[in-house]
């Protein structure tokens, strides 16, 4: 059997963003993007399986900005009454 892994390499084990073949400037999906949130850029493929889950994140995120601002204007309209 033969072993040709290269286990001394720096990027092997380092975070993907800092990888030679990922770090050329291509853009990435939502999936990737979220992928490399939730691993803390160590992996960039886990959630490609289903790009509706990205989808999900996005829509959570948006929505929480969205309640957030609307919160904010509504007490602040019935507090300086």
């Amino acid at each position: 059997m033969i072993n040709d892994l290269d286990f001394k390499s720096p990027e092997l084990f380092g975070p993907v963003v800092f990888r030679p073949d990922f770090n050329s400037f291509k853009a990435i999906n939502a999936s990737q993007a979220w992928s490399l949130f939730f691993t803390g850029g160590r992996e960039d493929k886990k959630l490609d399986s289903n790009p509706r889950i990205s989808l999900l994140f996005t829509s959570i995120l948006l929505g929480l900005g969205v309640s957030g601002f609307a919160r904010t204007l509504i007490f602040r309209t019935f507090s300086a009454a």
